[in-house]
């Protein structure tokens, strides 16, 4: 695949970022609950989950972009395409660099942690959190496998209503943070393991 030049967000959008769409009226509630940032006191620098793909795509379309394809994704996670297994590397995924799975969910006593709380997991590009806090949403339907799949790395649709994640979450192991790990989630899937992060051409 050859990507085409892009830019992708440093951070998983922010809960504080996306009450701004929704104060312009262009974006609608994520969903709440004990696991959910929106509506939680001290949460504004966390990242937005318990958001479905549209509003996913809503946001980034009111920011500027839209999000990622998924080839995209692995591209930035693998800072710039590199054969690593991880944005830093080769090193295995540890709480220092990752929020995920380790003494509880997110490596500490919350399932979430604030957006680009782990220095030493970014890319070298300076990602942050492409290897856990939340899974992300990309723009891609569904596929089983890449076979078909655009060779200039733009996004493949699908009428298969599930839309593919990737990064790790807060419940990942370090095998699951891994930058080549995939899954289908419904498009309205709004669980507090889901985020996302815009970009745009």
């Amino acid at each position: 695949v050859m990507i085409k030049t892009f830019e992708l967000a440093k951070t998983l959008v922010t809960v504080a970022q996306y009450g701004a769409c929704l104060r312009a009226g262009r974006c609608t509630k994520p969903g709440e609950g004990p696991d959910c940032n929106w509506a939680r006191a001290g949460r504004d620098n966390f990242p937005v989950n318990c958001v479905d793909w549209t509003q996913a795509r809503t946001f980034s379309q009111w920011a500027g972009g839209r999000l990622p394809s998924e080839s995209e994704w692995e591209y930035a996670a693998r800072s710039r395409g590199k054969h690593q297994m991880y944005p830093w590397g080769e090193e295995p995924a540890t709480c220092e660099r990752a929020v995920m799975k380790g003494g509880g969910a997110g490596c500490g006593p919350d399932p979430t942690a604030p957006v680009c709380s782990k220095p030493l997991g970014q890319s070298e590009q300076g990602l942050c959190d492409m290897a856990g806090n939340v899974r992300q949403w990309t723009q891609d339907g569904y596929h089983s496998s890449y076979e078909g799949a655009p060779e200039d790395g733009s996004p493949w649709p699908s009428p298969d209503p599930y839309r593919i994640v990737r990064g790790g979450s807060s419940s990942c192991t370090p095998e699951n943070a891994r930058v080549d790990v995939r899954a289908g989630y419904s498009q309205d899937y709004r669980g507090s393991g889901v985020g996302f992060r815009p970009a745009r051409p």
